[in-house]
């Protein structure tokens, strides 16, 4: 039987087959109150967005019996969300859907706390950073933006959502890779990545680097049209629509989404929920969420997801300090 078709049968019976592999583990560990998923955006941004389809998914196939609530707690760009996280440790009815700006503050300095003061549970899925102008740019490829920045780096406004963020890192690294100096380049730093969309059609920006999902919308109306994409391969959402890699530019920037715990989270307790999450993502009503939205599927449970935080986080401060965020 698949995780796909436990999904899909009565809730009692998926409740019973997670109890059996429980056994492995020793003492078995289920939520017994309200699970607070806990997210950095507002109601309606992309973080909160993933939030609340995974509270859909587990709580419509009934693979759990305990009510999730979804905890916006915006501000500080994550940090306000961090600090909720570790004011629960070992408590682990509570959940942040974190983001690679749990590196980007720490390494900063904005923030004294990093993945190393959290408990790795499971990678999701990485959403991509969607890189467009207003329809009616003169501006028609990622060469023509290139070029553009080349002779006058500071002659564009460029959206983003925080200064050293995912899609910041994105779009930086893929300019400089192509010879502009990205660091003169005018950045106008916006609380939503729909805020930076919303600016771009009024005519008070002209790029914004942001994810796929916050800039859809706007380019399904017609008034925002893309340049490329940060991703291994062009999306079934948005077949054309060229990568980075195909134009000749290099960006490597992962904008991971994923779920950590409080520090001091036991195995038993970390078990229950990767083995939570690895039902829902093999979920019918998961993989059509992620095609619709544009979110790349790569889940991992805790242990290989512990080893990839420490590879991103040495990759980021690479990035952080080339760029010159960073010391």
């Amino acid at each position: 039987m698949t995780l796909g078709r436990i999904a899909r049968i009565p809730g009692w019976i998926a409740a019973l087959a997670l109890l059996a592999t429980t056994t492995a583990w020793g003492q078995a560990w289920r939520p017994d109150k309200v699970t607070e998923f806990i997210t950095s955006s507002a109601a309606g941004g992309s973080n909160d967005q993933v939030a609340r389809a995974m509270q859909k998914i587990l709580q419509d196939a009934r693979l759990m019996t305990t009510p999730v609530a979804v905890a916006n707690k915006s501000g500080g760009n994550q940090t306000l969300a961090v600090v909720y996280l570790t004011q629960h440790p070992g408590d682990a009815h509570f959940l942040l859907l974190g983001n690679p700006t749990i590196f980007t503050n720490h390494i900063a300095g904005i923030t004294p706390f990093s993945h190393a003061d959290m408990t790795p549970v499971s990678l999701l899925l990485v959403e991509h950073t969607l890189i467009t102008v207003k329809n009616d740019s003169p501006i028609r490829t990622m060469r023509d933006l290139v070029e553009q920045l080349k002779k006058d780096p500071e002659s564009l406004a460029v959206g983003i959502v925080s200064r050293g963020g995912p899609n910041h890192l994105a779009l930086s690294q893929a300019l400089k890779s192509s010879g502009v100096d990205a660091k003169r380049v005018k950045a106008a730093v916006f609380k939503t990545n729909a805020e930076s969309m919303t600016a771009l059609v009024g005519g008070h920006l002209q790029v914004v680097a942001s994810s796929v999902s916050s800039a859809m919308s706007q380019v399904k109306s017609g008034n925002a049209r893309p340049l490329a994409i940060a991703a291994r391969q062009r999306l079934d959402l948005l077949p054309d629509v060229p990568t980075l890699r195909e134009q000749g530019i290099e960006s490597w920037v992962a904008n991971w989404r994923a779920m950590l715990g409080p520090k001091g989270m036991t195995p038993a307790q970390v078990a229950c929920w990767e083995e939570l999450f690895a039902q829902m993502v093999a979920t019918d009503e998961w993989k059509k969420r992620l095609e619709l939205q544009g979110w790349d599927g790569q889940f991992l449970r805790s242990a290989e997801f512990a080893k990839y935080l420490e590879m991103e986080y040495a990759a980021t401060r690479s990035i952080m300090v080339d760029m010159g965020i960073a010391r």
